[in-house]
This record gives C-alpha cells, sequence and structure tokens, in this order.
C-alpha cells in the first residue's frame, strides 16, 4: 500500500489505495465523487470522462496510479466556478441537450476541454472531441448545437406548447442527479448473482454453507430462499421466469443463485469457485428448431408462446384480383437496448418493510411482483424510484429489485447491487428478432389490393413483453394505410435465447421495414413515386382502420407527408443530378411511414394524479409517471400547469414514489403525455373549480399566496379566499384517466387504442458501391403530435428516437454468448448522426390532453425503412436481412446486378 497524491477540483487528496484502483472507483467511492458515471468499466461510453491536467480521460480504464502529482477535474468543480462550464450549462439546458442524463457529465466534461482550447468550435471538432461518449438518448445533434452556442428557441410563458427547459434538468447538467448506483448508503452489503454460462444445461450445487462460511459471506441466496412465488414477469397468464432457476437454466445469463457480503470480501471473489456443476443440454436458438424441441414452460405447443391475429375482409382474393403484387421475406436480429446506466439499486428493512430504490419505468408493478416473490402484502413494500440512465422498454421488467429485496428481508440491512455491462447484456430483455413475409397487392391505378402478413417472432425463454408484441404486431403490420382486405398472423416462439421484451415499439418497428420495403416495390412495379402511393393509399379520417376503428378527425399521417414534399422533391432531383455522373459514389432517397397506437392494446389503462395546495402557498404536483428521459416530469406539470391557470414554475413536484405518489401506469407504449397528461390536467381542472368556489368565481387569473389564495377576474374584480386546514393540503384533488378502448373479436375487429400518433420521415444517403458503406446525409422527420406540449422535448425524442432507427438499420445486431459489451455491440457515435430536419405536425386529437398524442415510440418506426428505401434508391438493391451492413448491402448489390 502506499499513498498517492493528487489535486482533485482543486483541493489536495490522497487514495490510501492501490495504484492499479480505476480510478472511476477511487472518485466516487473514496471522494464521493457521484457525478462521474460509470456505464461500462472498459472505456467503452464516456460517462465517467474526467479531465486529468486538462485533458479529457476515460476514468474507469485510468489506474489511480497514474494521477499522481496530477490536476484531476470532475464536473462538481467544473461547475464550482468554471467560466466556460457556466456558458455551456444554459445552452444544454436551453438545447435540452440532456435527456436523462446519465452520460451528460462526461459529455460536459469533454466539452469544456474543447472550448477551453477552441472557444468557436467547428461542427467536426466537436465530434472529435466528443466521440468518446455515447449517448442512447439525445441522438446527438442538440448536444452539438449546445457545444457551439447556437442559438436556442425563447420560451414564452410555460404553459401548454411552450418550449421551456426541462423542469429537472439543471441537476442532470450539473451532475447532480441521482440514478441507482448513487443511492445506496455507505456500509450497505453488496449482491452479486451467479448465472447459467451455457444456453440450455442442468445444474447442482454443492456444498452452499461451507461456502459461505470460508469466504466469509453473509449470505446465499437460491430458490429455496424465495419466500413467496419463485416467479416474475408482466402479463397476467404468462408470469414465467423464476427468480432463481431451478435444477435447469433456459439461457445463459439466467440467475441461479447470488451471494451477498461486504464490498472487500465480494470484490475479491472469484466466482469461477462457486460450489456448481453445469451440464449442458440440447439448445434451440432459433424459432424454427425450438418447435421441435420439448415445451419449455407447460402447455405452450411446440413452444409458441402465443399468437395474435387481425382479419378484415378477403385479403387472398383481393391478391388474386390485383393487377400488380409484390412479396418478400425479411429478417431482423435481437437488439440491444444499451442503455448507458446498467441496472442498479439497493433495498432495506425498515420497520417491518422492504423498500427498494433503484431505476425502473414501471414502480408500482415493481411493487406488486415483489410482494407476490417475497410472501408479503402490498403494503409491505415501497419502491422509491431514482432517476433511469436510459430505459426503452428493458427496464419496464424487474432486473436487481427480487434480490437486493431478498437479501434485505433476510438480513435486515441495506444491500446493493449494480449490474456489470456484460451481466446486463447477458441477462436482460431485447428487441425481439422477427421472420416476416409480406405478400401485398396494387390496382393499375395504385390502390392497394390485399395485404398478408406473417410473422414468427423469437421470444426467448421467457415471456416478459412477447405477448404484447405477438397482438400489437397485427394491428400495425399494414402501416397507417387504408386496407380494405387484410389479413396478420404473428406468434412468438420460446427459444434458449434471452428473454426478448419490451423496446421502444413492441414489435412494430420490425414489422414496418417489411411492409414499407414491400411498398416500394409496388410504388416501382407501378412507376409511381414513392411518396405519392403512400399518400394516395394513406389512411384518412372516415376510413376503417385495420381492425375497423373509425377516426373522425385525428388522422395525421397525410399532414406528415405533405410536410415532407417539397423536400422530397428537392432531394430526388438532386440524386438524379448526381448518379447521372454514373461514379462508384450513389445517392439515395428513402421514405417511409409508420403509426403507433398509444398505450395497451384493447386493456384497461388507467393513470391518476394527484396535486394540493398547501396552506403555506405552495401548489405540490404528486407525479408518479417515470421519466426516463423522454420528459415527463416536465411535460404533465406544463398540462397540469395549464389546467390550473398557474405558471408551471410555480409547481413543485413530488414523486414517483409508491407511498406518496398515485399510481401513474408505467412508462411504456407512449402512453405517458396522453395518458398521465389527461390525467394531469383533469387534477388541474378539479383543483381550478374548487378555488373558483371558494372564492365565488366563475374565471379568472389565480394567485396563490400564503394563505390565501386570489382570483382576478376578467373585468377586474378580485376574489379572495383563505387556505387553512390541518392536513397536509388546505385544497386537494386526484383524478384518474383510463383511455377509451374496446376488446378485439376472434378477428381482431374491436377498439385496441383511444388514440394513434402518425409519422413519415425521408432519408438522404450517399452508398459507395465499391465498399458497401452507407453515410447518411440528412433526414427529414415529420410527426403528427396532435399539440407539442413541449416543442424542446418532442424535437429531442425525434433526435433520439432516429438515432435508434439508425442503428437498428445499419450496425445493431446482438449475439447472444458473444455480444457482452460496448466495444463489439455498436450504437450510432456522435459522427453517426446526420442533420436532423424536424418537421412537428399537430392535428388535434379529441381524446388527447389538449390534443396531444405520443411519441416516444413513434419515432424510430420508419428511421429503418426509409435508410433501406433510400439504399435501394441509390444501388437498386433490396436489403432484406438487417442490419445493412457493408457486406451484406454489397451482397444485395451484387444480386440485384444478377437479376
Amino acid at each position: 500500500m502506499s499513498g498517492i497524491g493528487f489535486t482533485l477540483n482543486g483541493r489536495a487528496a490522497a487514495h490510501r489505495g492501490e495504484g492499479v484502483d480505476r480510478l472511476s472507483r477511487v472518485l466516487r467511492t473514496e471522494f464521493g465523487c457521484t457525478d462521474v458515471k460509470v456505464g461500462c468499466d472498459a472505456g467503452d461510453c464516456g460517462a465517467c470522462t474526467v479531465l486529468v491536467d486538462g485533458e479529457p480521460v476515460c476514468s474507469c480504464i485510468t489506474a489511480a496510479g497514474r494521477v499522481e502529482g496530477r490536476q484531476v477535474e470532475t464536473l462538481a468543480g467544473l461547475r464550482d466556478g468554471d467560466p466556460v462550464f457556466s456558458t455551456l450549462y444554459a445552452s444544454f439546458l436551453a438545447h435540452g441537450a440532456a435527456q436523462c442524463g446519465i452520460c451528460t457529465p462526461g459529455m460536459m466534461v469533454a466539452a469544456v476541454a474543447l472550448l477551453r482550447a477552441a472557444p468557436a468550435p467547428s461542427e467536426a471538432a466537436v465530434r472529435d472531441a466528443l466521440g468518446g461518449v455515447l449517448c442512447r438518448c439525445t441522438g446527438y445533434r442538440k448536444i452539438i448545437d449546445a457545444v457551439r452556442g447556437v442559438a436556442a428557441p425563447v420560451a414564452e410563458g410555460g404553459g401548454v406548447g411552450a418550449g421551456i427547459a426541462r423542469l429537472d434538468g439543471a441537476r442532470k447538467v450539473e451532475g447532480r442527479e441521482v440514478f441507482g448506483d448513487d443511492a445506496a448508503p455507505s456500509g450497505a452489503l453488496v449482491l452479486k448473482v451467479i448465472r447459467a454460462p451455457e444456453d440450455h444445461c442442468r445444474f447442482a450445487f454443492g456444498d452452499l454453507d461451507g461456502y459461505a462460511k470460508e469466504q466469509k459471506l453473509d449470505l446465499i441466496l437460491t430458490a429455496r430462499d424465495v419466500p413467496g412465488k419463485n416467479l416474475f414477469g408482466t402479463i397476467p397468464g404468462f408470469i414465467d421466469q423464476p427468480v432463481y432457476a431451478e435444477g435447469k437454466a433456459l439461457f445463459r445469463g439466467e440467475a441461479v443463485a447470488a451471494v451477498v457480503g461486504c464490498p472487500e470480501v465480494v470484490a475479491k471473489l472469484d466466482l469461477q469457485t462457486f460450489p456448481v456443476t453445469w451440464e449442458p443440454i440440447l439448445a434451440a436458438r432459433e424459432p424454427k428448431a425450438a418447435k421441435s424441441m420439448t415445451e419449455f414452460h407447460p402447455g405452450r405447443a411446440e413452444n409458441v408462446m402465443c399468437a395474435g391475429f387481425v382479419r378484415k375482409g378477403d385479403a387472398e382474393a383481393a391478391l388474386a384480383r390485383a393487377d400488380i403484387t409484390a412479396e418478400g421475406t425479411f429478417e431482423t436480429r435481437f437488439i440491444e437496448h444499451a442503455y448507458i446506466e446498467p441496472e442498479a439499486g439497493f433495498a432495506d428493512w425498515k420497520d417491518g418493510r422492504v423498500e427498494v430504490y433503484g431505476g425502473t419505468q414501471a414502480p408500482n408493478m415493481n411493487r406488486d411482483s415483489l410482494a407476490e416473490i417475497l410472501g408479503l402484502p402490498v403494503e409491505a413494500i415501497r419502491i422509491v424510484p431514482t432517476a433511469v440512465g436510459g430505459g426503452f422498454g428493458s427496464k419496464l421488467d424487474i432486473s436487481f429489485q427480487p434480490h437486493v429485496a431478498l437479501a434485505a428481508m433476510k438480513l435486515k440491512r441495506p444491500v446493493r447491487m449494480v449490474y456489470s455491462r456484460s451481466e446486463s447484456m447477458a441477462s436482460t430483455t431485447k428487441r425481439h428478432p422477427g421472420l416476416m413475409r409480406v405478400r401485398a397487392g396494387a390496382t393499375k391505378d395504385g390502390r392497394l389490393s390485399g395485404f398478408a402478413f406473417e410473422g414468427t417472432f423469437n421470444t426467448g425463454a421467457y415471456s416478459s413483453w412477447g405477448p404484447t408484441v405477438a397482438n400489437r404486431v397485427p394491428v400495425h403490420a399494414g402501416g397507417p394505410y387504408a386496407h380494405a382486405d387484410y389479413v396478420a398472423r404473428a406468434e412468438g416462439v420460446h427459444t434458449n435465447c434471452v428473454p426478448a421484451g419490451a423496446f421502444r415499439g413492441f414489435g412494430v418497428p420490425q414489422a414496418a421495414i417489411a411492409q414499407e420495403s414491400i411498398f416500394d416495390d409496388l410504388a416501382r412495379q407501378l412507376g409511381m413515386d414513392r411518396l405519392e402511393f403512400r399518400y394516395l393509399n394513406a389512411l384518412d379520417n372516415g376510413v376503417p382502420t385495420t381492425t375497423g376503428q373509425v377516426f373522425d378527425g385525428a388522422v395525421g399521417i397525410r399532414p406528415c407527408l405533405d410536410a415532407l414534399r417539397t423536400a422530397w422533391r428537392g432531394a430526388m432531383k438532386k440524386a438524379n443530378e448526381f448518379n447521372a455522373k454514373k461514379g462508384v459514389l450513389r445517392k439515395g432517397v428513402g421514405i417511409a411511414c409508420g403509426w403507433y397506437g398509444c398505450g395497451n392494446t384493447s386493456l384497461p389503462n388507467p393513470s391518476t394524479i394527484r396535486a394540493g395546495i398547501t396552506v403555506d402557498g405552495r401548489i405540490v404536483l404528486h407525479q408518479g409517471a417515470m421519466d426516463i428521459g423522454q420528459g415527463a416530469n416536465t411535460v404533465i406539470a406544463q398540462i397540469f400547469a395549464e389546467a390550473l391557470g398557474v405558471d408551471v414554475r410555480q409547481v413543485e413536484i413530488v414523486g414517483p414514489d409508491t407511498d406518496v405518489t398515485p399510481d401513474a401506469g408505467k412508462t411504456s407504449a407512449s402512453r405517458q403525455t396522453f395518458v398521465s397528461g389527461n390525467a394531469a390536467r383533469l387534477t388541474g381542472l378539479a383543483l381550478r373549480a374548487e378555488l373558483l368556489r371558494r372564492t365565488n368565481a366563475t374565471d379568472g387569473q389565480i394567485a396563490v399566496e400564503p394563505g390565501a389564495v386570489t382570483v382576478t377576474a376578467p373585468g377586474g374584480t378580485i376574489h379572495h379566499a383563505a387556505l387553512s386546514g390541518g392536513g397536509r393540503y388546505a385544497i386537494e384533488a386526484a383524478e384518474t384517466y383510463d383511455p377509451p378502448t374496446l376488446p378485439l373479436d376472434e378477428n381482431g375487429q374491436g377498439v385496441p387504442y383511444a388514440v394513434y400518433g402518425y409519422t413519415a420521415q425521408m432519408v438522404e444517403l450517399t452508398v459507395d458501391t465499391g465498399l458497401g458503406t452507407v453515410t447518411l446525409d440528412h433526414i427529414h422527420a415529420a410527426h403528427d403530435v396532435g399539440r407539442a406540449i413541449n416543442p424542446v422535448l418532442v424535437e429531442g425524442q425525434i433526435h433520439g428516437g432516429v438515432a435508434q432507427g439508425i442503428g437498428l438499420a445499419l450496425m445493431e445486431e446482438y449475439i447472444a454468448g458473444r455480444t457482452d459489451n460496448l466495444h463489439d455491440y455498436l450504437i450510432p457515435t456522435i459522427g453517426d448522426v446526420p442533420p436532423i430536419t424536424s418537421h412537428i405536425v399537430e392535428v388535434a386529437d379529441p381524446h388527447g390532453p389538449y390534443g396531444a398524442k405520443g411519441l416516444g415510440e413513434h419515432v424510430l418506426i420508419p428511421t429503418a425503412p426509409a435508410i433501406l428505401s433510400a439504399i435501394r434508391h441509390a444501388t437498386g438493391a433490396r436489403v432484406t436481412r438487417l442490419p445493412a451492413t457493408p457486406d451484406r448491402v454489397l451482397a444485395a448489390i451484387r444480386a440485384a446486378c444478377e437479376v
């Protein structure tokens, strides 16, 4: 042991441990620098970036001994007086350049280093300086603008329609946000999970008690220690995944046991010595092979988890009479969520209750699941979510929660856990791979005549959100178009792969890839412009959807296409002129559309929001909707404030916390703005009505102050009422909203969603036909959001979703058992996302709060098919298996040349 002296944020510091200790760990654990975030421990994500003698380094791969005698600066030091930080801070807030906030400290630190050297950097310089920091939320474009100091729009007021800075933005940009691994108290024990090393295997334990004693562990957990049901899941009837497998593991990475001990013991523990033996058995990673194997779950013949079906008219007859037809088979693979924050949190036992802290998208679902697992009443469990460093669907499922909850319950003391990057990638849910066949026809005048879709989705070893995918896909598989004769089938099949679950779109992005490509085929055969073909067949008001639902004023797909028309014509002209030169480089322009139903499919989907006014004049909003970066804290507060009639900056937000906030439902299916927003609107209106009643006013401007409320009527008359009461609130209200839907019948006919959002995107790109490489030049994204509650946050969602669509199209493929880090698994970097022009379309929906529709999932849907459309326009090559890597693009080009 030797002391290592250095300067930390301007003060002398000394590390008394080993020189090979990771600097990131030293900074976080010894000096409390939780602004240094750790996402990979491999130098891949850059979240842990700090400055050493002014130069940015990844502190997770920097040995503590390397900083002896040197200056170390973290974001916490920069925010306390650095003039460059002050300017950058304001710019990040104004542009909405921080969403979930987990990567923001790394971005800010790297940007400060750049701006110290180059106060007015070019875009290329920003890309180069920040290229080592990954972001999964923002799409990078707002970060580039913020660092370059591009002027941001100034919001007027704070109500609906105002592009104000996110209300929780300051703590993200300052690095004060508390994520799962930041929250655990000192002295907490550490838990590590033992996971299966094979796709399918039997296992047996040795002397666990002897091992625990020998290694000085406090506890070893296995299935025998689960006091309630050793199962979890998300959909009733499909709760099938054990907390700890019992004798047999169905996928590589499945939990079989856990060890708990003090940090020093667990850190030195070699889990390879854990007393367990493994016996590999026959496994199947693909649905076709799995269908011939013994059932993994009783009653699921051929390992088919479930199937979805929608039929309208007679698709086969329509295809037979069509003037032209097109068909194709398309394949997508597993996609990793790749949020920068791995799963992390802790649990404690307090006064006979289990309290769990950490990142989640569904606190009330977590609570209900833990009650079943722990054998406790729901009232004995409290979920206190921390900030969530990206979720995108996977953090709907429980992960660390049952492990730490069981340990805390048994040991009666706090227990913490943080997943390693490889553990996160091996064991948490993925986007469903899909094998899809589409057939479609059209008449010679361009009208659709028959559409048939068949999809098989690899749902992995356990169900997770697989039933949602299997049932949502058939509703959406035909896209936002008018289909008179339609049939769609989808099935989820169990395999020995990591479970597939929710991932931004629940299978709709996969289906759109197939459907939109076939529509390009039809337009090509007809000699029609691809945009005009879509416009001709687009769904419209008064036209039944594939489930027979009719909207009377909220269908926005044609306005989205109209928004792209000018850019489309210009891009096509430019590409055709470039390609006339016959070089190795070819320009392409692509287009695709999408739609997405907000909320659960034909199921109850309620959300409750509560608010109150205190005697001392504070307006408090109990907001239980999880904000995972999309902006729910801000948008829901804006809706509430608009309804109440006050400035949003007067509103204090409490929650989420299952003890103090009502159930606002899960953050998924693009439901929070629509569903929780409606609940917030109703709550605000109820509070306003009570204030007007108490002041004997019929309308007016509300002002709340200590002890009193004042309403200034339109004519200038002032009404007063006292605020009094012995409870927490002098006045309070709580309202619930549940979207009006109806069940689907045996043919999938009914009212699955109260509202859909619509989108059309256009891509300009360049293909090197010699190398197969694709360079994105520009993306136009038109989105019907009903009403843009906050345009800055809307644009941020558009950019982030487009970036994930780029990854789906061009680079991302998770391979079970092989992909376990963010170096081999490629996600878009700051250099991969081109300029994005956002076209915000507002076709108000009568069900939405102030007309608003959901957005989060919609954005991802058309990006990949638009990219494939552009590749085909450039080269004539149709890529049918994603991602469209250079080798696959080259193979498709060669195949097209041989036709």
